[in-house]
């Protein structure tokens, strides 16, 4: 059975990310501003059921979704686009395809102990971003 994500969790590090924003075309002052960002994550985790808030000083971005359902994301907020996205687990790792304009677009997050890791990829880049449960 996989794992319940339900918690808080704290940004601890990231490596790669001015290069996967590149990847997605996001201009250079708003690369250079999202690096600064230190996101926390907050994910409810109910059966079939996930809504997960990254939250940051500039701006949250909420993601809700029914596992292995299809479905049309607004990526607006983050780089303009929409995509079709689905969420389901491959073993004990929740992972998320991203059909759209660009290419290898997706997610995953497993845990590690109280650390919620995400791996995040467009086109050939690859942004690892580490995260420490808090509640």
């Amino acid at each position: 059975m996989p794992p319940n994500l339900t918690g808080y969790y704290r940004f601890v590090s990231q490596e790669n990310l001015d290069n996967y924003l590149r990847a997605l075309d996001i201009n250079v002052v708003l690369r250079k501003l999202v690096c600064l960002l230190k996101p926390d994550k907050e994910i409810v985790h109910t059966g079939d059921h996930m809504v997960i808030r990254t939250i940051t000083s500039l701006r949250d971005y909420v993601m809700e979704f029914d596992l292995g359902v299809q479905f049309e994301e607004d990526l607006g907020p983050v780089d303009g686009r929409k995509c079709q996205t689905t969420v389901s687990w491959e073993g004990d790792q929740l992972v998320c395809e991203q059909l759209g304009e660009k290419r290898n677009r997706g997610w995953r997050h497993w845990l590690e102990g109280d650390q919620l890791h995400l791996r995040m990829t467009a086109e050939d880049e690859v942004c690892v971003q580490v995260f420490q449960r808090v509640k």
